[in-house]
């Protein structure tokens, strides 16, 4: 009886040892991928590396991706496989302008050293293959270039900038790449620039006069639509769909922070018969502002308010007619689903969202409504309308970007997607 149970000890011990072992090769196989967002204003940043790292996890890759932010919502997110979050405490930014720790009581200059500290010890562990960086190149405050300069005389981790489509007004976007030295950075540390856009629609080279050194490393995507195959309904979404009615127009106020004004209006509008609404405030709404949206929406029996929802893209899909801020990823959402949407941009501090709302809206895509003009009765006349059409017909590759992006990580990393 003992030698047979130390047969069977010894087995064990080898077939755990393969097990082991066979399980450590699978996971040196897999690249790691880096992905940062910053997190001043918004879930945007966030949303756009999570729709990359979820694409990226249904390829040949397979990675491992680790996302790095100051979102504590990221975490109210549906991961998919082989994706995590390393959470920074959280920067905030005022209506002003002004940037401030979120949650901690401390300097702020403290605070951009501990996030600064956190991102090289979380890289330095993770030693990623790929590092995609959105929109700052050397991060918010500086906070990335200890890591950066850590990753770039290994000369092991290709790095790349993710833009949107577009950064600023022209002038605003040429003085802040200058203050800041961004091309410099670029050059050093970085091996591509992905644009997350169409330059037929708008051409950031030219608008913003990159160099020929930036331009050499530009590869565009198009824009990075999911909607039209990433609609999942997490429990959270599924819960608040649950009583929706089937005709409902949906109001959708991006990170809630700037948002309140078009949510009070939207609320105060009339609608057009057997028609109801629904207001997706955002996370980042002030509490007192977000009480008030709640109490206005109390006295309107067809009005209804949901304080945040990670995946809206269910409840977009279910909508009748949309109107929204100008997000680039709300923006894309309309594009993948075809919706009827009529853009209330924010136009402060930066130009962005209005820039893109006027281009997509003179290409007949959306409709636009300046925020100066923002009243109920706009409102009503464009809920009481015929729905808008989309005249515009963008080709597939340039509502693809995902698709792009994943070939071009795969080109980066030498490997089959």
């Amino acid at each position: 009886m003992l030698p047979l149970l130390l047969l069977h000890i010894n087995f064990l011990r080898h077939f755990s040892s393969y097990v082991v072992r066979d399980m450590e090769q699978s996971q040196m196989s897999q690249p790691r991928i880096a992905l940062y967002s910053h997190d001043t204003l918004g879930l945007g940043h966030i949303r756009r590396n999570l729709s990359i790292a979820t694409a990226l996890a249904e390829t040949k890759l397979r990675p491992t991706s680790l996302l790095i932010t100051g979102a504590r919502e990221a975490a109210s997110f549906s991961l998919p496989p082989g994706v995590d979050c390393l959470s920074l405490p959280a920067v905030g930014k005022s209506d002003n302008g002004d940037y401030h720790s979120r949650r901690l009581s401390v300097p702020f200059s403290d605070l951009i050293e501990l996030r600064s500290e956190t991102i090289y010890a979380g890289l330095k562990s993770f030693k990623p293959d790929l590092l995609i960086v959105d929109k700052v190149p050397l991060g918010a405050f500086g906070e990335l270039l200890k890591s950066l300069d850590y990753l770039r005389q290994g000369r092991q981790t290709r790095i790349v900038l993710g833009l949107r489509d577009i950064l600023d007004e022209s002038a605003a976007a040429r003085r802040e790449w200058s203050d800041m030295g961004y091309e410099r950075a670029i050059h050093e540390f970085y091996d591509a620039v992905w644009v997350y856009g169409d330059p037929l629609i708008f051409n950031p080279v030219r608008e913003y006069s990159f160099s020929l050194q930036i331009q050499s490393k530009i590869r565009y995507t198009g824009y990075l639509c999911r909607a039209d195959k990433l609609l999942i309904e997490t429990l959270d979404t599924q819960a608040k769909m649950k009583d929706l009615p089937d005709n409902f127009a949906l109001c959708l106020l991006g990170g809630g922070q700037d948002g309140y004004r078009l949510g009070s209006v939207f609320a105060q509008s009339s609608l057009p018969p057997e028609m109801s609404s629904v207001i997706v405030a955002g996370p980042y709404m002030p509490p007192g502002a977000r009480q008030r949206l709640h109490e206005e929406a109390a006295g309107r029996s067809h009005v209804s308010v949901l304080d945040f929802v990670a995946e809206p893209e269910p409840l977009l899909k279910k909508s009748t007619r949309v109107i929204a801020m100008g997000g680039y990823n709300t923006m894309c959402d309309i594009l993948a689903l075809h919706k009827s949407a009529l853009i209330v941009p924010r136009i402060a501090p930066r130009q962005e969202q209005y820039i893109r709302a006027k281009l997509f809206s003179n290409l007949g895509l959306i409709d636009l409504l300046h925020p100066s003009d923002l009243e109920p009765g706009r409102l009503e006349n464009w809920l009481s309308a015929p729905a808008h059409e989309q005249h515009y017909q963008l080709s597939r590759p340039y509502i693809d970007g995902l698709r792009r992006v994943a070939t071009l990580t795969g080109t980066l990393l030498n490997r089959p997607v």
